[in-house]
């Protein structure tokens, strides 16, 4: 099958222009450019790559990278595939840690392909940055993401905060799983892991477990961010002013809706 004829295939199957471009280039191995000047040339495996596309796998999982805050990391159906939303969290992350000296103290939790810790740290160099995540196999796709990428974290392997015994950091950030258990979007999300989109119930379990047990790992004037869904904010704010934290505020997604929350430990 040729460039124009994978390109006409993923029109009749509905694929998205700009999807089936990105697909074919990673099977040639040429950039988009290249495509437009060789509608002739052989695309290896193309078919069988768009079916499996039109079928709702991920375009990820399909070119094995996906883009964040300027990085290109490498995805796998063992971690979440990282959201440009996501990124809302990171730029808040980095205003407060202008304001911090020396080098601060930065842990992200349930960290899955590294996205958020390794964004933080590419923009942030002299930030000290550890990254959890429960999942073995997620911790191999970060670590090998910051090895590639010549980032330097602290992988560690265990439930939230279980592996960081003992250990204060000046912010915190975790993009926790938050779907309820009974959304109807899950099943369209069935190549990611279902451990790292939904906690079950309410959505709200693991943004809980954060809230309570984040102040202590945090010094007097530290920081917690959550990302949490569009319809959590008011109950994630009761939940940080709750547990005693000040300053709690939002932060807004790239489409306007409510996507972290988070608040200033106080002292």
């Amino acid at each position: 099958m040729t460039v124009d004829e994978a390109l006409a295939l993923a029109r009749r199957l509905g694929v998205e222009r700009g999807d089936a471009q990105a697909l074919i280039a990673q099977l040639t191995g040429r950039d988009r450019t290249w495509l437009i000047t060789h509608g002739d040339a052989r695309v290896p495996g193309a078919e069988a790559a768009l079916r499996r596309l039109a079928d709702g796998e991920p375009l990820a999982h399909l070119t094995g990278w996906q883009p964040f805050h300027g990085l290109n990391l490498r995805v796998t159906p063992a971690t979440l595939i990282p959201r440009p939303d996501t990124e809302v969290l990171v730029n808040w992350a980095l205003e407060l840690l202008v304001g911090m000296p020396g080098r601060p103290a930065v842990a992200d939790l349930g960290t899955g392909s590294g996205a958020i810790a390794l964004a933080i740290k590419a923009a942030c160099g002299r930030a000290t940055v550890c990254a959890v995540d429960l999942s073995a196999p997620a911790l191999e796709v970060a670590h090998a993401n910051g090895e590639a990428l010549g980032l330097e974290v602290d992988w560690r392997q265990g439930n939230w905060f279980e592996p960081l015994a003992g250990r204060h950091f000046d912010l915190i950030v975790s993009n926790p799983p938050y779907i309820a258990g009974d959304d109807p979007h899950l099943p369209a999300l069935r190549h990611e892991p279902l451990t790292a989109l939904t906690p079950g119930g309410d959505g709200l379990a693991d943004l809980r477990t954060l809230i309570d047990a984040a102040p202590q790992h945090l010094p007097p004037g530290g920081w917690l961010l959550l990302e949490h869904g569009w319809d959590q904010a008011e109950a994630v704010a009761r939940q940080l002013s709750g547990r005693g934290f000040g300053e709690v505020a939002l932060r807004r997604d790239l489409g306007g809706r409510a996507r972290a929350s988070g608040g200033r430990w106080p002292g």
